[in-house]
């Protein structure tokens, strides 16, 4: 009867520290989701920066199998080079480790408080302050699970079958790694399967090998939640996960041999016994991220040939079935999905065209033409199967879905257009015929490219969340857009009078320039007009647009 009291215990806890796991992964999401997938996408131009960008995303959302899946999407859309998402993920291991490095420091009594300012937090209205607290919360809770954890395994400093098991796996190293890398998989984190194993090494029940052993399978184990989830993605995404968990088990296979050489090592520092597994947790990563970094590129081109492209026809709808027609709330969903894929495409395009604008590439640009003909062929069918949804009689909310879902598959149909006929042949022409804009005005058109890119990124996250403060956020972009871009144009009006020349060669093309990145900016933020709309605010802001 003791025994079952302490393994509820145990798996109470563990479970409390999974929970708040997710907690913590919610509530950053909320409060700087889109934050964090702008940031991860344009903080990728280094191998540093990538590896810095991996470290502090996983240490924001307390996942690497979060950051792993983000990263994937983001090469499918070829936002992220694959060799530097391999980076990325390397600082993503190094950031769970630190993270449980910081659990362990002694802090569990600080979970009440940490609650307590997460409750306040949560209720002060603000959906990004309701984030926020909510990720205070499941960290209170994660410090709490820590207590609670190291309680259930006191009492199996005396069991005699815990003693027999542990003996067991002391003496087969490589079970006890296939033992470790099940429970972190069953978990889908390492960090879990890390603070049980520190749990466990609190009673002194665990040589410092084996405790070492454990650790590896855990990293074993964290990494291939992330290759499962990505099964039915395309090839892109499945070579960034499955790099990642080879590079682990390459890691593991290497260290394994090792791993009594590594205990007496540890030893020998000034280093708290009980603090052995994360400190072994922390140490492996560095080590494999110090070790993998410089085969990033080999790497990348491996994964090439082991997960070969698909061929698949393309400009196709994905994910409009008409089978889904019957029940309203699952088509919505799903045509929302397939306009999300337009969105990708219409980034693409704009990637494409600042790539070319700022490299003086041409052949950047041979994409565009293909990629506006897919998305005029997608927006259609997106019209065309919520009409057919119209006539099985819609909800008025469903009713209000359906119109936000073809007003928006109609603005990026409208940006497609701009960019194929108006900032295609701008860049096409100023490539061509060698033209060089003022160092001023150079450094303005990329900034306004940019801030397009992201304001896009943050309008997906818009469509899909409904959230009020990012489309208020968006509505004043737009101000801020209409202002850079007036700006922009009085200096270079400026530029003109004092008679510069590289103004002179580039004036027509500066200015049409700004025009047509002003109108895509224009399309964009009409994804935040219904959801001001309903709180009054679209009025109030449009007017005081036409004021100014």
């Amino acid at each position: 009867m003791e025994s079952t009291i302490v393994m509820i215990n145990l798996f109470g806890a563990v479970a409390l520290l999974l929970f708040g796991l997710a907690q913590v992964k919610d509530g950053v999401s909320r409060a700087f989701g889109a934050r964090l997938r702008t940031g991860l996408a344009t903080g990728t131009r280094s191998g540093l920066r990538s590896f810095v960008s991996g470290f502090f995303a996983t240490i924001a959302l307390q996942s690497s199998t979060a950051t792993a899946l983000i990263v994937a999407s983001f090469v499918e859309r070829e936002l992220v080079k694959p060799r530097m998402a391999q980076i990325v993920l390397l600082g993503a291991n190094v950031g769970t480790a630190v993270t449980a490095w910081i659990v362990a420091t002694g802090i569990a009594w600080l979970s009440p408080l940490v609650i307590l300012a997460g409750m306040v937090l949560h209720r002060s209205g603000s959906s990004s302050r309701q984030g926020g607290g909510t990720a205070l919360i499941g960290i209170g809770l994660m410090l709490l699970s820590l207590h609670l954890l190291s309680s259930a395994t006191e009492p199996m400093r005396q069991s005699p079958a815990l003693g027999a098991f542990i003996a067991l796996l002391d003496n087969a190293w490589p079970v006890a790694l296939a033992f470790s890398a099940v429970i972190a998989f069953i978990s889908s984190s390492s960090l879990a399967a890390v603070v049980l194993i520190l749990s466990l090494a609190s009673t002194g029940i665990l040589s410092a090998g084996l405790i070492i052993v454990l650790v590896l399978g855990a990293n074993l184990g964290g990494a291939i939640p992330p290759v499962i989830a990505s099964l039915a993605g395309p090839a892109a995404a499945r070579r960034v996960t499955l790099g990642n968990l080879i590079v682990r088990a390459i890691g593991c296979l290497i260290a394994l041999p090792l791993a009594g050489y590594g205990a007496d090592l540890l030893g020998t520092l000034p280093l708290t016994p009980a603090k052995l597994p994360v400190d072994a947790h922390l140490g492996f990563n560095l080590m494999l991220a110090a070790l993998a970094w410089p085969f990033s590129r080999p790497l990348s081109r491996l994964m090439l040939r082991l997960v070969p492209e698909e061929a698949q026809a393309e400009g196709g709808p994905r994910y409009l079935d008409q089978q889904e027609l019957a029940t309203p709330v699952v088509a919505l969903a799903s045509a929302t999905r397939e306009v999300l894929g337009v969105g990708d495409l219409i980034e693409r395009m704009l990637m494409r065209a600042s790539d070319a604008f700022e490299a003086n590439n041409l052949a950047k640009l041979k994409e565009i033409p293909s990629l506006e003909k897919r998305v005029d062929s997608l927006q259609q069918e997106v019209k065309i199967y919520l009409s057919k949804l119209g006539h099985a009689g819609l909800s008025e909310e469903d009713g209000r879905r359906s119109i936000v879902i073809i007003d928006y598959a109609i603005n990026l149909e409208h940006i497609g257009d701009i960019i194929e006929k108006g900032l295609m042949p701008q860049v096409t022409k100023k490539v061509s015929l060698g033209l060089k804009f003022s160092e001023e005005g150079y450094e303005e058109l990329r900034k306004l490219f940019h801030l397009t890119i992201d304001n896009l990124r943050i309008a997906q996250t818009i469509l899909v969340t409904g959230d009020f403060n990012l489309a208020r956020q968006l509505m004043e972009v737009k101000v801020e857009v209409r202002r850079m871009e007036k700006q922009s144009s009085e200096r270079h009006l400026e530029r003109l009078r004092d008679g510069r020349a590289d103004s002179l060669q580039t004036s027509s093309l500066h200015l049409d320039m700004l025009r047509d990145l002003k109108r895509i900016n224009a399309h964009i933020v009409s994804v935040a007009h219904p959801i001001l709309d309903e709180s009054g605010l679209l009025i109030e802001s449009r007017l005081k647009g036409a004021a100014e």
